[in-house]
């Protein structure tokens, strides 16, 4: 189980393992805003298991926040879908292949099907005739903070916006 933590401006800071959630709490630098109905149980109390906290005091954060590439990230960007076909992904392809100069950069990596990675192999796009159904980027937004959770909480769609389209 992961917890969303909000500052106490309401802004997604990241996400916590539930436990990390419930110190938060119990030292009184958290509130529960958003629980699951199993609570958590021990032999003298039992505590609502927190989904979203809010921490008490702001804190601070550096404005320039930059989301980490990773092959999980860029198929969540890319909706699970092919970039070249847009059948379902699940492997990661260069556009400007890496035995080319290509880098591991949001913006030269794209979801791609099985088949479409062997075929395209160390060329570009434009030499298969092939043109990208998207243009990558880097994500933006609250909603990539909570980027290594498993999966992401339905509970979280209220606080954090954009969240509810990859939700459903």
């Amino acid at each position: 189980m992961r917890t969303l933590v909000l500052n106490a401006g309401y802004e997604p800071l990241g996400v916590v393992s539930f436990k990390r959630a419930l110190v938060l709490v119990l030292a009184g630098k958290a509130v529960v805003l958003a629980a699951d109905e199993v609570p958590v149980v021990a032999a003298t109390l039992s505590l609502p298991r927190p989904s979203v906290i809010l921490l008490t005091r702001y804190v601070r954060v550096p404005h320039l926040r930059s989301v980490a590439v990773s092959r999980r990230g860029v198929l969540r960007r890319d909706g699970g879908r092919c970039a070249y076909c847009r059948r379902s992904a699940t492997t990661v392809d260069h556009v400007l292949p890496r035995s080319r100069g290509g880098r591991d950069t949001w913006e030269n990596l794209v979801a791609c099907c099985l088949r479409c990675n062997g075929q395209k192999g160390d060329r570009t796009p434009e030499e298969m005739g092939w043109s990208l159904r998207l243009r990558p980027a880097a994500p933006v937004g609250p909603a990539w903070v909570a980027q290594g959770a498993e999966g992401l909480h339905p509970g979280w769609a209220d606080y954090l916006p954009g969240l509810a389209a990859e939700v459903a």
